[in-house]
């Protein structure tokens, strides 16, 4: 089942402005908030939708992406994506804020009417860069990475806090001309999570957490590009509490290739032949991502005639199939020549078959440049 545009789930358009977009969620938002539909299953996934939309389309990095690729810049295997997978409790740690006034001034109301109830912190990001050979792109590749990740200590308690009694935040009621009004702002004892330190280890900072190095598998799908981001959930730095740990954001750096070239899910190769190769044909053993592959010139080739290898390319992301490999034939012309070459290419200028012919099955440079991105 196809995803639905991020720009038709808040209701603008591409060129919609940063503060558009957050209006524009914030009305989606208010709609379908929990709180506002409860028992009502629809209604929750509307707000989910949105607040997906909002995550990527607020972020002008994931934008750009997004904008390029769709919903494959972040769709991937194994758990990641930069979105699709945001449950409740991200939605209210990250987002809360956005919305957190139309509702009692909770923001965080529990799910199915309890409005008020308790806010879960997540834990901080962490962001690596990860370095793939095009052979790993193409064909998925499993990574074992050790990254540095914050914990709770063995042995740390926490308890209630007791200036926001668990709630996270407290409420400010202030008189205005349209009336009292009421606001949530995270309480600045226990940093919004509801719980503060009762004992902790030496070892461990002010808020009971310690370092700890952990070795984790990152599963990388085939037909991911440069720059592209994927998320492992719950692999980032543990928050304090009952908080849920943050996510391990990988970027993904793609090494340049000894002989192919990507251009998007189609690879590109030059084959260099001599003149008397191109003049009498031959086979030739190429590069391909997964080996190389045997082609058969035929004879008389000519310069710049592009060889379409179907499939040979790198798989789409969204699994549907594979790109091709483009064969560029150069004749190599010799920069220098023997007295004897010099006489037979001489004697050649004026042999009727050495004169260019071109026919119509012949192609022209700009047909050929048109045939390559098709």
């Amino acid at each position: 089942m196809s995803k639905k545009d991020f720009y038709e789930i808040l209701g603008i358009s591409k060129s919609a402005s940063a503060d558009e977009i957050k209006k524009a969620y914030r009305k989606k938002a208010i709609e379908f908030h929990p709180d506002k539909n409860p028992g009502n299953p629809q209604a929750e996934e509307n707000f989910k939708l949105a607040a997906e939309a909002y995550e990527v389309l607020s972020d002008p990095n994931k934008k750009a992406k997004y904008d390029q690729y769709g919903h494959q810049a972040f769709d991937g295997a194994g758990g990641f994506g930069g979105h699709g997978h945001m449950n409740m409790d991200d939605i209210f740690s990250q987002f809360g804020d956005i919305f957190g006034g139309a509702f009692g001034g909770s923001g965080f109301g529990g799910f199915g009417g309890n409005s008020g109830g308790q806010r879960r912190v997540k834990g901080s990001n962490l962001r690596i860069k990860v370095k793939l050979t095009l052979e790993e792109i193409a064909n998925g590749v499993e990574k074992k990475v050790k990254v540095k990740r914050k914990i709770q200590a063995p042995g740390v308690k926490y308890k209630t806090c007791s200036t926001c009694n668990g709630q996270g935040q407290v409420l400010k009621v202030t008189n205005t001309i349209l009336g009292r009004m009421q606001t949530a702002t995270t309480c600045h004892v226990c940093g919004g999570s509801g719980q503060t330190i009762e004992s902790k280890p030496n070892n461990a900072d002010a808020y009971g957490m310690i370092l700890e190095d952990e070795t984790v598998s990152i599963k990388i799908p085939a037909g991911v590009v440069d720059g592209m981001q994927l998320k492992v959930s719950g692999k980032g730095n543990d928050a304090p509490g009952n908080g849920i740990a943050g996510d391990l954001i990988v970027a993904i750096e793609e090494l340049e290739h000894e002989f192919l070239k990507r251009e998007g899910e189609n690879l590109h190769y030059d084959l260099y032949i001599s003149f008397a190769e191109a003049a009498l044909g031959v086979s030739k053993d190429i590069e391909a991502v997964n080996g190389k592959v045997r082609i058969k010139l035929e004879e008389g080739i000519q310069s710049g005639k592009i060889l379409r290898l179907k499939g040979k390319g790198i798989p789409s992301l969204n699994s549907y199939g594979n790109g091709d490999l483009l064969v560029h034939i150069n004749v190599w012309t010799p920069k220098t020549l023997n007295k004897e070459q010099r006489q037979f290419f001489e004697k050649a200028m004026t042999d009727e078959n050495f004169v260019p012919h071109p026919e119509k099955s012949d192609k022209s440079f700009f047909e050929k440049v048109k045939d390559m991105f098709s």
